[in-house]
């Protein structure tokens, strides 16, 4: 069966975004682009929430054009633009990027149908409340999180609704010079 990971970046205090949505305080450099690219080997399948679908949509198809991209987002565009896309949302009228998929209703039943399906691995991009919907109905395999060194005080839990104990595993630590740690988990092996 194939796996869900969530990508997600998450300050010291748990938050994946300020009172405002923003993400201004999450640290990209090219060693974390690097890092996260290489998790992107084992994936086909995109996973998103309506508005962090919108925001990827409208930036990924412009990068190739602009001539201030680094190669590493021109990769990164093309990958993107290939991949499977599944955007989550029940206010989505409809998904019009290339290679995208919209499911608005029986979001559980879906999502176990495509895990039963051939492939590779599936990555949850940000999409904060679908990843609270997500791990509600235990839909998550794996955990990879980028923790930013700063404290937000207040702002987007990410881990908001939990209701149940949850041991995990960690499978790989990484800490990168610009000091965020990438940590990824699994769900604990009875």
């Amino acid at each position: 069966m194939r796996k869900i990971i969530m990508l997600m970046h998450v300050s010291l205090d748990g938050f994946v975004a300020d009172p405002a949505g923003n993400l201004d305080w999450v640290r990209h450099d090219g060693e974390i682009f690097d890092y996260v690219t290489e998790h992107f080997q084992t994936v086909d399948t995109c996973l998103y929430g309506r508005a962090t679908y919108q925001s990827m949509r409208d930036y990924w198809p412009t990068v190739p054009a602009n001539p201030a991209s680094t190669e590493r987002q021109r990769h990164h565009a093309s990958w993107v633009e290939q991949v499977a896309k599944v955007v989550i949302s029940t206010t989505l009228p409809h998904a019009d990027w290339h290679n995208t998929r919209l499911i608005s209703g029986n979001v559980a039943e879906e999502i176990q149908q495509l895990r039963q399906q051939p492939g590779r691995n599936m990555m949850l991009f940000g999409s904060p409340r679908l990843a609270h919907s997500f791990m509600q109905l235990g839909l998550i395999d794996e955990y990879l999180l980028n923790v930013n060194p700063v404290l937000l005080g207040q702002g987007v839990p990410l881990f908001h609704g939990a209701r149940r104990r949850t041991p995990l595993e960690l499978l790989s630590s990484r800490t990168f010079s610009s000091g965020v740690i990438g940590l990824h988990y699994q769900h604990e092996k009875a």
